[in-house]
This record gives C-alpha cells, structure tokens and sequence, in this order.
C-alpha cells in the first residue's frame, strides 16, 4: 500500500518498527518537503516488500563500495524529475540511502546516507565515511555523508 508522506502532520506510518520511529519519520518527511518545494512532486513510500527490485537496485548501487546493510529495509520511493532518478530506502535502523542517478550525465551520480538523530552510526559506514551535521524543524539533526557513483546502473 502506498503512502503520501504529509510534511505538515507528520506521521510514523510504515515505520513502527524503527527504534527510531519519530526521528525516521522526520527524515522522511523532510525528504518530502525537499520534493514538494523543489520539484512540486509528490513524495510516495511503498513497503520495501512491496518494491524488491528498488531495494536490489540500491544495494547494487552499494556494493560498488562493499556496502551491505544488515537492518532491514522498511519503505522505498522512487521519483524521476528533471532527467534525475531519485530512488530512496529507509531502513529500520534510522537509516536513509538515497540513490541520486542523472539519466544522462555520469559526472551527476551519488548515492548518499542520511541518519537520525540518535541512531549511531551503522557498522558498515563507520570506518568509511564521515558524517556532517544538519539541522531540520522535521528532523531534528540530521547527519549525512555521500559518495559519488562510478559505475553504470541504468
């Protein structure tokens, strides 16, 4: 079932399970508002059992740097705007990854990782990454870290 992430009235819908419930669901609705007021697009989340192949297509992605996460993942949303594929997971941990794909233009591909507030920092991206900080009214802090995408994932 599909979900319009409401960025006024948050709501933790499809993210019960987190640890980080009220945090995650800012971060998404952060994410939504980032859409809405950039691209005037609508940001829907699907359950992540629900759209298996965006979950494989990110931890392709990921596996270019050996990236696997052992949190499972809850929801994910895909959007195309502007030639960009934006494709997104949100993991149970408090985890977000976003997969920014230019459609045309290679030098224009990252993929990057937003946490909670509160949630460490996962195993599999402590060693490798640092972490700046970002305030939010949704979210709270925020802390993301990228890498830019070298190979090709049409």
């Amino acid at each position: 079932m599909s979900y319009l992430v409401d960025f006024v009235n948050v709501s933790t819908v499809g993210l019960e399970s987190s640890p980080f419930v009220s945090q995650l669901a800012g971060l998404r609705a952060n994410e939504a508002r980032y859409f809405r007021n950039k691209y005037s697009a609508d940001f829907v989340v699907r359950p992540a059992a629900e759209t298996p192949e965006l979950v494989d297509y990110v931890s392709r992605v990921l596996a270019e740097r050996g990236i696997a996460f052992a949190s499972p993942a809850l929801e994910t949303t895909e959007l195309v705007v502007e030639g960009v594929r934006w494709t997104y997971v949100f993991y149970q941990s408090g985890l977000s990854v976003n997969v920014l794909y230019h459609l045309t233009d290679a030098k224009k591909r990252a993929v990057g990782f937003k946490l909670c507030q509160d949630m460490p920092v996962p195993d599999e991206l402590a060693p490798k990454f640092k972490f700046v900080r970002q305030k939010s009214k949704l979210a709270g802090e925020i802390r993301g870290s990228y890498f830019v995408v070298k190979g090709t994932y049409g």
